[in-house]
């Protein structure tokens, strides 16, 4: 039996940040992840991706992100569970919750912080017979390590934030890359837009809008991607792979068996201290909704800052919550 004081499920960059915002106000918490390591989507799927909107860094690598936020909490001792999914919550005692994981693991504690990010996903595969054969031999849905293209030819599908990110960091690794996209218009940030205009204009990328991916070809790895384009027809690309970027589907798993409050997949909240309909626990990061939502690692670490002061105070409710700066005292002399 594990017991603390915030229970944690979720592993990636807001519950990592949590644990401190928890830590500066003298609560330990625990760490349930169904990965087998910390850091989310961040470790698993793009480690190598750089990030451009945290604070205080123009740019970080995802995994280097990860390794700051290790370091920024060692002091606070969190604990672990890894590599098990938080499977069942039941109400244990006027303040108290059990969870039980799907390998038995039993962790208590009064209140509970969901930070599943989109909860359980999967890529969103493009509807292209025999794209199956090629998974691993030449189509990739994420790019965990770019280093694996370099000097490749590079076929990337896509109208997004991770589409546009990525032709922008692999057009200096790759030997040939074309970004492909149904629209003319792309929905990510407007300076990745820019960005990638810009690349195309000076030749270093193959920009096709009004076009998709109609059919693969190869034999034991693939050889060539069929594209249907509304200006060029129907060509076949030669290419070494094929990236097609068009998002994950979000799964909550067990959470949505928990009587939480549930819309279009996401667990709702009260803005205050995001809080959910059942007190003591909370939902922050990607798996909550809200008005004006944004799916940011900034606003996750903002709400699970308000999210600790809130938890503070329904542990203790006696107890005068007394928030000291870290610029006056140094985190040593919070933590003892």
């Amino acid at each position: 039996m594990i017991k603390t004081d915030i229970l944690i499920i979720g592993a990636g960059p807001c519950g990592l940040f949590t644990v401190f915002e928890a830590g500066l106000l003298k609560l330990k918490c625990h760490l349930v992840d169904a990965l087998s390591q910390i850091g989310g989507q961040l470790s698993e799927i793009y480690p190598k991706k750089p990030i451009y909107d945290i604070p205080g860094f123009p740019s970080i690598l995802a995994g280097d992100l990860v390794k700051n936020l290790e370091e920024q909490i060692a002091p606070f001792h969190p604990t672990y569970t890894l590599g098990e999914r938080a499977e069942r919550i039941e109400k244990t005692g006027e303040k108290e919750f059990t969870l039980t994981t799907n390998k038995g693991t039993v962790i208590q504690a009064p209140v509970i912080a969901i930070a599943g990010g989109l909860g359980s996903f999967e890529p969103r595969k493009p509807p292209i017979e025999g794209i199956a054969a090629f998974e691993d031999k030449g189509v990739d849905y994420m790019v965990k390590d770019p280093e694996k293209f370099r000097d490749k030819k590079i076929l990337i599908a896509g109208g997004g934030d991770s589409a546009l990110d990525w032709t922008i960091e692999l057009a200096d690794i790759a030997k040939e890359i074309t970004l492909i996209h149904r629209r003319t218009s792309f929905r990510g940030a407007l300076d990745s837009v820019e960005k990638v205009m810009a690349l195309a204009q000076a030749g270093k990328v193959n920009l096709i809008t009004e076009a998709q991916a109609i059919g693969v070809n190869g034999e034991d790895s693939l050889q060539s991607v069929v594209i249907k384009s509304k200006t060029l027809g129907e060509i076949t690309k030669e290419v070494d792979n094929f990236i097609p970027l068009f998002g994950l589907t979000p799964k909550l798993g067990p959470i949505a068996d928990w009587n939480l409050g549930i819309s279009k997949s996401a667990i709702e909240v009260d803005t205050e201290d995001y809080s959910t309909n059942i007190p003591g626990i909370y939902a922050i990061g990607d798996i909550n909704t809200y008005t004006g939502k944004l799916k940011l690692i900034l606003c996750g670490f903002h709400e699970g800052t308000l999210m600790v002061q809130s938890a503070f105070k329904y542990i203790y409710p006696d107890q005068k919550l007394s928030f000291k700066y870290t610029t006056v005292t140094g985190v040593e002399g919070l933590e003892k």
